[in-house]
């Protein structure tokens, strides 16, 4: 579909501003509580293991997979269950959370120990006891990932890390090679994949050269820089530019013959079967116009934004306008600071109001900017107006589905049109009509 729409360019230039790309992570001071959510994955939410009163370990399950789509709950912590209570999440549902009072010792549980692995049944049952997601963000099993219907050829690494001011995979590199290299080795040899493509953008040569020198000797796995696009992590561009092949529509990256692991994720699996410690915290970039202090620091899953934010602190005389989860491109913006961060947090950016404010929005001059910076290759001024006329077989036409929300159409748009919000609506119309029966 991808050379179908003879897309005029790769994705938009947006500037890096990978301020804090040479901050070694740190730990955060330890907070007071945690709040853990019992829906960080897509899929099932998981069942609280735990009760008010109960004391629990750095690593002790507090949350069992809901299904077969779903993920098992750990502990960040050692204390005492404060609270088990529901929690609206950030998409309005709510869902089951574990507040726990922190004793300050970080004891880690005596269960937690190296699980033993043989063969791909006790790989796959140590990976879902992990309760290991894509850490990238989308946050989907990664049991069930490694159990695709069609044949896979290729283990691909998403390493691409292209948002705005995000440098936590970029460190998960540099101090983490080794666990990398483990996890896609265990993959490939109980999955029975035979090879591994290590994407990464070119802007990244310390990373390139150093995973180079790492797999040097591992003929199965290849390192492939990537230009510096924005947009270069999304599957199916990762894919196209990396394998050269398409993924059909409405399918998933299996598919085309291949896996995509966040290389976070595929780290995280490295150390959890040398170690058994789950995914307890995780490496959060925060930045911004208006941080005082940037950098990448080591937060405990379910740590408050704002214990988080506080730790990195305001720049003075500078008023917070906006504080963003995840990166500058695509990341919400945060209503509430006392919402805990996931297993997929990658970033918090500390916007100033000046910053914040929304720019002048001016009719659309058909420049056609949009269309020629969108990764995708997808028309959005066409898109508006199919979906300003509400013309279901139009939106089909234009592939809306296909849009991922990225934001560049918005990021390039000289009238500071809300395209990227348009888009979404679009897609959101266009899925809605055709679930429904709609006209196709």
């Amino acid at each position: 579909m991808l050379n179908k729409l003879k897309r005029a360019a790769l994705g938009a230039h947006t500037p890096h501003d990978k301020a804090t790309a040479a901050s070694k992570p740190v730990p955060m001071p330890l907070p007071a509580q945690v709040r853990i959510l019992m829906s960080q994955h897509i899929g099932a939410p998981a069942k609280a293991l735990v009760k008010k009163g109960d004391e629990v370990f750095v690593g002790t399950k507090i949350g069992e997979a809901g299904g077969f789509v779903s993920a098992n709950i750990h502990s960040s912590v050692s204390g005492t269950v404060a609270a088990v209570e529901p929690f609206r999440l950030s998409n309005g549902r709510m869902c089951d959370s574990v507040v726990i009072k922190t004793d300050g010792r970080q004891t880690v549980d005596p269960a937690v120990k190296a699980p033993e692995v043989t063969d791909k049944a006790s790989f796959l049952a140590a990976v879902r006891e992990s309760g290991l997601v894509g850490l990238g963000g989308a946050g989907f099993p990664t049991d069930v990932k490694l159990q695709p219907k069609d044949p896979v050829d290729t283990l691909l690494i998403n390493a691409s890390e292209c948002e705005v001011w995000l440098t936590s995979d970029t460190q998960e590199m540099l101090n983490c090679a080794d666990d990398i290299v483990r996890g896609i080795e265990a993959v490939l040899k109980y999955t029975g994949i035979p090879k591994c493509v290590i994407g990464i953008e070119n802007n990244k040569p310390e990373c390139i050269d150093l995973l180079c020198q790492k797999t040097k000797d591992k003929p199965a796995i290849e390192v492939k820089p990537l230009p510096s696009v924005y947009g270069t992590g999304a599957e199916l561009i990762l894919i196209e530019k990396c394998l050269g092949r398409e993924v059909p529509h409405g399918g998933l990256p299996a598919a085309a013959g291949a896996i995509v692991m966040n290389v976070t994720s595929v780290s995280s699996l490295g150390k959890y079967l040398a170690t058994g410690m789950p995914v307890v915290s995780r490496v959060i970039t925060v930045d911004g116009d208006a941080c005082e202090k940037p950098q990448n620091l080591i937060v405990p899953v379910g740590t408050s934004y704002e214990d988080v934010l506080n730790t990195a602190g305001l720049k003075g005389g500078v008023t917070l306008g906006k504080v963003v989860a995840g990166g500058a491109m695509m990341g919400p913006a945060v209503r509430d600071l006392s919402y805990p961060t996931t297993k997929t947090t990658s970033g918090l950016i500390m916007l100033s109001e000046a910053t914040a404010q929304p720019p002048q929005v001016n009719p659309c001059i058909r420049c056609g900017r949009c269309v020629e910076y969108c990764p995708m290759g997808l028309e959005p001024v066409e898109v508006n107006q199919a979906y300003a006329a509400r013309d279901v077989q139009e939106l089909g036409k234009l592939h809306v589905d296909y849009c991922f929300n990225c934001g560049s159409c918005t990021f390039v748009c000289p009238a500071k049109r809300p395209c990227t919000q348009m888009m979404g609506l679009a897609k959101a119309f266009y899925l809605g009509e055709i679930k429904k029966g709609g006209n196709k």
